[in-house]
């Protein structure tokens, strides 16, 4: 049973947990920490989770060649971004509208993404704007830190709101 439990889990459940805990504060704005509300923040998150994961499933591992990439190498070591520098791809950025029902089924369809990488092959890859072709592995790590990064500024927008 412990094991059939784990694999419903994600490396992310307690980044999950804190997204649903801000969904409240949706409407919140600070423009001195950041240009958008929480709901913005908090759908990009999600939508980055869901693209990654179906682009990881999507990949074919045999096509992966492993690369060396600085940026990469600085901001993994780091474990954040700097605020403000990086542009989001449209592809992740949330729209006009954002509603709450939404942030909820992408919570959900996150989870889910999450799950199956999990068994995906340690080649299973995806091209990164700025990081070049990172592999399974890499995936994870920078959805960690992307994920904690958009966290930090959700917290810091409610908390000087």
């Amino acid at each position: 049973m412990a094991a059939d439990k784990k694999s419903h889990l994600s490396f992310l459940d307690p980044e999950f947990s804190k997204i649903a805990s801000y969904i409240s504060h949706r409407d919140a704005i600070n423009p001195k920490v950041s240009k958008v509300d929480v709901a913005w923040h908090l759908d990009h998150m999600l939508k980055t989770v869901i693209v990654i994961c179906k682009s990881l499933e999507a990949s074919k591992p045999e096509e992966y060649k492993s690369n060396f990439n600085f940026t990469r190498t600085v901001i993994y070591a780091w474990g954040d971004f700097p605020r403000g520098v990086a542009k989001s791809p449209r592809v992740v950025r949330p729209p006009d509208v954002i509603l709450t029902e939404d942030l909820h089924l992408q919570i959900d369809a996150a989870k889910v993404g999450l799950i199956t990488i999990q068994g995906l092959d340690e080649n299973a890859h995806f091209e990164h704007p700025y990081f070049s072709v990172i592999n399974k592995k890499q995936s994870i790590r920078f959805l960690k830190i992307h994920t904690r990064h958009h966290l930090k500024i959700v917290r810091d927008i409610i908390k000087n709101a």
